[in-house]
């Protein structure tokens, strides 16, 4: 069997506990400058499992897809530290305030110019909560997807089993290759950072990055291409710009609130059927919950 070509889709998110009142912009979008940038966890548990195929099956890669500002770099450089082969960043100024549908469309536009043989990505990212880019990113490509997974437990090169996390239990499904995989955070957690690839890898830009850098890092790029991190622009990805951004993006944030709960008051039930109907009934009455 020949090594597969895997693609992780990720994202750099802004740390949702740290949201403070300058988090919104006035046109709607999130402030991320004022916000600490994190590896998407979920994302982390997609790198994992990619991971762990490519220590199973010679000869896979691992590369990293992501879109953001020039900073964003920093999780496929996160990626390679922990053994992934490189990565991807989608940065333009055309891709700001896109949403799920904008979002997914710019990635599949990406995808269309690169080979692989899996895309894995998380679930959902922390900053918006709604598990639709990877589903998205399959329809667009016309690709089958398997979603919640929870670990892929075996791959023969045409067909891959996954094991699914489901509300009501679990269950083994079989796929199709290619395909795409979204991967629950109940999965297994990423791999930490390897010394040998921290030290190897420390010094990968992206272009913005590298302009931003003195003139020894081009030299230093010369001497070591793995260091250069691939960047591409709107125009790199054939893409139409009115389905990009603002303009390709249908659904807008509101408002971003930092919600902290407060406990005033406490109950101790004891757990008879009695006293758990009488708290339904409380929550209800009050709005707690239905």
């Amino acid at each position: 069997m020949k090594g597969l070509k895997i693609v992780v889709l990720a994202k750099q998110v802004p740390d949702t506990r740290n949201v403070g009142k300058d988090a919104m912009k006035a046109d709607g979008t999130v402030n991320r400058a004022v916000l600490p940038a994190i590896f998407n966890p979920e994302d982390l548990n997609a790198l994992e499992q990619a991971l762990r195929l490519k220590d199973t099956i010679e000869g896979t890669t691992v590369h990293v897809l992501t879109m953001g500002p020039g900073r964003a770099a920093e999780i496929i450089r996160e990626a390679m530290y922990r053994g992934a082969d490189g990565g991807y960043l989608l940065s333009d100024r055309a891709f700001a305030g896109s949403d799920t549908l904008a979002t997914s469309y710019a990635l599949s536009c990406a995808l269309r110019n690169l080979e692989y043989d899996l895309i894995i990505c998380g679930r959902q990212a922390i900053d918006g909560d709604t598990a639709q880019v990877g589903p998205q990113v399959a329809e667009k490509l016309a690709l089958p997807q398997v979603t919640y997974a929870e670990e892929i437990q075996g791959c023969d090169g045409k067909i891959v089993t996954i094991k699914r996390r489901l509300e009501r239990g679990i269950e083994v499904v079989t796929c199709p290759m290619p395909c795409v995989v979204t991967v629950n955070g109940s999965a297994a957690s990423c791999r930490p950072r390897n010394a040998r690839f921290v030290m190897k890898y420390k010094n990968a830009k992206g272009t913005q990055e590298a302009q931003d850098a003195n003139e020894d890092y081009f030299a230093l790029v010369n001497e070591r291409p793995y260091l250069k991190l691939t960047e591409w622009s709107v125009n790199d990805i054939q893409s139409n710009p009115t389905d990009l951004g603002l303009s390709g993006s249908p659904t807008k944030v509101k408002n971003i609130e930092s919600v902290v709960f407060q406990a005033k008051e406490a109950k101790v039930l004891s757990g008879t059927d009695a006293e758990l109907d009488a708290m339904m009934k409380e929550l209800i009455t009050n709005h707690t919950i239905g």
